[in-house]
């Protein structure tokens, strides 16, 4: 992976550390919204880290293939990814 790797390990550790905090929320029967608000939060550490992940994979792996029998491939990867996103 060519991504920064502390910077992605520190966003996913938040994520993971945001989903314990609302499991906590649901065991204590908190309030719907205030465990939906968590749920977003949570939603936008996951899509900031995948950017960063995605960014880095163009950056580098994309790039590379570019001028070589690869390229096809990772941009058919790619045409995947998009769509899973925007499903």
């Amino acid at each position: 992976m060519m991504a920064d790797k502390k910077q992605i390990t520190r966003l996913l550790k938040t994520a993971r550390g945001q989903i314990d905090g609302i499991l906590k929320m649901v065991e204590e029967d908190r309030y719907c919204i205030d465990i939906s608000h968590q749920i977003m939060a949570s939603e936008a550490i996951l899509k900031r880290a995948n950017k960063e992940v995605l960014k880095a994979h163009m950056t580098h792996c994309v790039h590379d293939a570019v001028n070589s029998k690869d390229c096809d491939q990772k941009i058919e990867e790619m045409i995947k990814v998009l769509d899973n996103l925007l499903k």
